[in-house]
């Protein structure tokens, strides 16, 4: 039975806004995304959800809230679908990481999937691993609603990782492809396979945007 997946990636918080990476940081929205989530709220008002899993991360909790209070059904975490872990690259511009760790700044930018940028205070991951423990989390909420509708609200990073294995994209390639915040993106889930239907649609941000003008 085919399961069908909504992707969502969170709304905007202010690191979004000026890139810094926040990882497993635990930001909340800012205003835009606050306004974005209660646009994808209306936006979902009528899709036929049984369940909204969100990563336990507060941004993607507060834009999967929005959804779920219109729905009336209770919202699932899962720390499996949190953001990958960047060690100490977490709560720095691009810009300073680039400065301060070339070497490491370069691996990631050079898509070396087996890389590790330094622990520090917190926890550091390969894409390769971040990349398994995503496809993983979706797969197991897909099949514990088998057959059924249900939304996901994660980060860019899982995302990127549905998206790879939906297409057939290898984990080394650079990313071509837009994740936008607050962004449906469509799949269905089946044997054990994902397909992509529908990506990055933000057509309900346009309408957010024209009711606060």
């Amino acid at each position: 039975m085919t399961t069908t997946l909504l992707l969502i990636r969170h709304g905007e918080t202010a690191w979004n806004a000026v890139r810094r990476l926040q990882g497993h940081l635990d930001i909340g929205l800012n205003d835009a995304g606050e306004r974005q989530a209660a646009a994808l709220a209306r936006a979902l008002r009528d899709a036929p959800l049984e369940a909204i899993v969100s990563s336990d991360l507060q941004r993607a909790m507060q834009t999967a809230g929005a959804v779920a209070r219109l729905h009336d059904i209770p919202l699932h975490t899962d720390a499996a679908l949190r953001e990958r872990g960047y060690g100490v690259f977490e709560g720095l511009l691009y810009s300073e990481i680039e400065a301060r760790y070339p070497e490491d700044f370069a691996a990631w930018q050079g898509r070396h999937i087996d890389a590790v940028m330094p622990h520090g205070e917190r926890f550091a991951e390969s894409f390769r691993a971040f990349y398994a423990r995503s496809i993983a989390a979706i797969g197991g909420w897909a099949s514990r609603y088998e057959g059924r509708t249900i939304a996901i609200v994660a980060h860019g990073g899982v995302l990127e990782c549905a998206y790879r294995a939906a297409t057939g994209m290898t984990l080394e390639s650079p990313r071509d492809f837009q994740v936008k915040n607050a962004s449906i993106n469509r799949f269905t889930f089946d044997s054990g396979k994902l397909e992509l239907t529908q990506w990055g649609d933000v057509e309900h941000l346009a309408l957010a945007l024209d009711d606060i003008v």
